[in-house]
């Protein structure tokens, strides 16, 4: 299975130099590959393909030699990214979505570069890296199985990561478990499991906001481009990266009580795409991140030898779990009370049990 191994690098001054010069030189390579293609499409009427576009990578080092400072497939890399933001566009066309034609990078809005099958070696907590040498890392863990591809990211307050995706085989070290779950996520309680465990909903940006806004404010009142401005939005970003890391540290460890806990984990389906079309929940929903915690335990169920199943959201939480007749109530409406059978118990429980159902259904078909 697939598996990414993210950690913080340590680079010197020089070596964060030579970091942000290799990024904007990436960025012109993507800027120019976008250009050639837009043009050729606006004045020809003709698509370019990745092929055609990386052939243009040595008449670009001509003209612009500093770009010979760049490893070779990193370069490369670049293109494709290009390629893949096309095929994007296209299928969005295609499937009739908002198209969101390719942007041009602005400055600083380049942060990562692939090392994809070469060019790069580790030894111990050193990672070296073609045309830029040994940059320390913090190994908090080993790095198990095949890498086959690094990837070096600046985050908005300039600190620096490196991310290794591994091949690695697949060992169950988890006891097996005949426990099952079904698991009904919201705003309220940020989950209730079928079981009747009821997790509260963390809400870190709004524990946040306050800070958040006075700071967002302050940036916004003094001259763009200032470095006092500058100085200002370094604080805005610190804001957003902690509340990103609470978010992440969160969802990662619920995903592992679960997958630790429990054998078949079921879920719904949910679009949040469509549900943050409801402007008075988007920030809410949006602040739970449910979609990491069903990413998160779906891969770790794998290497654990779980199940993680998807089931259908409809009527989840309309219908009655002891008898299955649907009883119709308003999302304000925080107990199940049924009227057929007399069940009556909190609303998010009664959806967590019907999922459960749906997902062993679904496991019992196939």
């Amino acid at each position: 299975m697939a598996k990414v191994f993210r950690y913080r690098l340590r680079p010197t001054k020089a070596q964060i130099t030579k970091l942000n010069e290799q990024l904007e030189l990436c960025r012109w390579v993507y800027n120019e590959t976008l250009a050639m293609r837009k043009n050729a499409f606006e004045q020809e009427g003709r698509s370019v393909s990745y092929f055609e576009s990386k052939r243009m990578l040595p008449i670009w080092k001509e003209s612009k030699p500093e770009l010979r400072s760049v490893y070779s497939q990193v370069l490369q890399d670049v293109v494709l990214r290009v390629n893949l933001a096309f095929k994007a566009f296209f299928r969005r066309v295609q499937s009739g979505e908002k198209p969101g034609y390719p942007r041009f990078k602005g400055k600083n809005r380049y942060d990562s570069i692939s090392y994809p099958q070469s060019g790069f070696s580790i030894d111990g907590d050193k990672l070296w890296l073609s045309k830029i040498g040994d940059i320390k890392f913090k190994l908090h863990r080993p790095i198990e199985g095949f890498v086959k591809r690094l990837t070096i990211h600046r985050s908005a307050t300039n600190k620096w990561y490196v991310s290794f995706l591994v091949e690695e085989s697949i060992d169950h070290v988890i006891e097996p478990s005949d426990k099952v779950v079904g698991i009904d996520v919201g705003i309220t309680n940020f989950a209730v499991l079928s079981n009747g465990e009821f997790i509260e909903n963390p809400r870190f940006l709004l524990a946040d906001e306050g800070m958040l806004k006075k700071a967002q404010s302050k940036r916004d009142k003094l001259p763009k481009g200032s470095q006092e401005r500058n100085k200002a939005n370094k604080s805005v970003n610190h804001l957003y990266e902690r509340i990103a890391n609470r978010r992440e540290d969160f969802a990662q460890q619920l995903s592992h009580m679960l997958v630790t806990s429990y054998g078949i984990i079921c879920f719904e389906d949910l679009n949040i795409k469509n549900m943050t079309q409801n402007h008075n929940l988007a920030k809410s929903i949006l602040d739970a991140s449910w979609n990491k915690l069903v990413q998160y335990t779906s891969y770790k169920a794998v290497e654990a030898g779980r199940k993680v199943v998807l089931v259908n959201p409809l009527n989840t939480s309309q219908m009655c779990s002891c008898c299955g007749q649907t009883v119709k109530k308003d999302l304000s409406v925080r107990v199940h009370s049924c009227p057929y059978c007399g069940l009556s118990m909190d609303r998010d429980l009664n959806a967590a049990k019907n999922i459960l159902r749906l997902g062993l259904q679904s496991v019992a078909k196939a």
